[in-house]
């Protein structure tokens, strides 16, 4: 149903996105967009290229008058940075030779690509695998995001664990107060810690990774299906978080935890009726991160998510040259040091992208109002017998 590509290498001209299938009428304007943008570019630990960019996607087409078209939606990014690569990044052959980059970085995408694609030139790799690609897939997710806000369905996220230094996420965590830190942590004082350790891996000319944790409330029930593989809400929302850059390992609730319980102490029990509040089937626990079978079930949405330590170090590691194969300090270009703050904002875009595509899966329509009429009917008959309450069994009697 939704579907967008984006395009841009790191140093070119801009990134550009295409975005199809979202309904018409729906409210968008390029300062939303530009609010998730700004917040992916924060962060403690980040490089010296946040400096130099001031990200913000130009809408080009698909919207009027504030309102969207339902034709596709044409978004351009700009590189800030690009006046100074543009010899290097040139669409014509430069008259002066470019110096090749021949020293491949371990973790990188440097040793798979050039094979791959034949190339003795690792730029031609390396400009396209920068996260500076996952701009462009934030200007998507908040286009969605705001989809999602006519559903009632919000997005957080927060940082977990930064090297060493781990905290228990709250149940209901301050929000305002995760943004408000350098590091995106709830915990003030381990959130110290998390920027300490952040500033002894950049003397050490060293890099850091983390667990984010993202989570989406107000999720329908019933997003994703369980009769094909393909469908399953949980695989692809798994899909679309190892898709960003340095995600190693992706869980869904208590995860790999539960593989180490028993069922008893796992599964989430549905509570009766009298208990629901103000949405029904409602669970006395959320151990299953709001996913049963492939499907939502109605409880906040919880994805945890594991980011390796990014591969370009200025202290190189040792790797060898690709043209002789012989040892040599790996490449080193400007980065990030930690990259976990920023990817909790990505990690957000990267869900709205999944649950946008499976509401209009699920409710269809060409214009919001139509999308929204059916799931306001869907909500209707959700409930017990068609949305009524069950009514209590009677007991049979047996006259003598």
């Amino acid at each position: 149903m939704l579907r967008y590509l984006t395009a841009g290498e790191s140093h070119g001209k801009g990134l550009t996105v295409i975005i199809e299938g979202l309904p018409a009428g729906l409210a968008l304007t390029e300062e939303y967009i530009a609010r998730e943008l700004r917040r992916r570019q924060g962060g403690y630990g980040r490089g010296r290229r946040q400096k130099i960019e001031q990200d913000r996607a130009a809408i080009r087409s698909g919207v009027r008058h504030g309102l969207t078209l339902g034709s596709p939606i044409a978004l351009l990014i700009e590189n800030k940075d690009w006046v100074n690569w543009q010899d290097v990044m040139a669409l014509e052959k430069p008259d002066a030779p470019i110096e090749a980059i021949t020293r491949l970085r371990p973790g990188h995408a440097d040793l798979p690509g050039v094979v791959k694609y034949g190339f003795d030139d690792v730029r031609n790799i390396l400009e396209r695998a920068s996260a500076r690609e996952t701009a462009a897939r934030v200007a998507v997710g908040t286009v969605c995001r705001r989809f999602l806000e006519e559903f009632g369905v919000t997005i957080h996220s927060q940082t977990i664990a930064i090297d060493g230094v781990e905290v228990e996420p709250d149940a209901e965590p301050d929000w305002e107060a995760v943004d408000a830190s350098p590091v995106r942590c709830a915990d003030a004082k381990a959130g110290e810690r998390m920027v300490a350790a952040i500033d002894e891996a950049r003397n050490d000319g060293d890099s850091l990774g983390g667990i984010i944790e993202v989570r989406a409330s107000g999720v329908p029930i019933g997003l994703g299906s369980h009769v094909q593989w393909d469908r399953k809400i949980d695989g692809r929302l798994a899909q679309a978080m190892m898709s960003l850059n340095a995600v190693k390992g992706v869980e869904i609730g208590i995860g790999f935890a539960g593989a180490r319980q028993r069922g008893s102490q796992v599964h989430d029990v549905i509570l009766p009726i009298d208990q629901w509040g103000e949405r029904p089937w409602r669970r006395a626990t959320n151990r299953m991160g709001g996913t049963e079978g492939g499907m939502t079930n109605g409880e906040e949405l919880v994805l945890r998510v594991a980011l390796k330590p990014i591969a370009t170090l200025p202290r190189s590691l040792p790797s060898a040259d690709l043209r002789t194969g012989e040892e040599i300090p790996a490449h080193y270009e400007r980065s990030d040091v930690c990259v976990i703050p920023a990817a909790g904002v990505i990690g957000e875009a990267l869900a709205a992208t999944v649950l946008a595509d499976a509401c209009l899966e699920k409710f269809g329509g060409d214009h919001i109002d139509e999308t929204l009429r059916n799931y306001r009917s869907y909500l209707k008959t959700i409930g017990p017998r068609g949305g009524e309450a069950v009514p209590p069994i009677e007991e049979e009697t047996t006259e003598v």
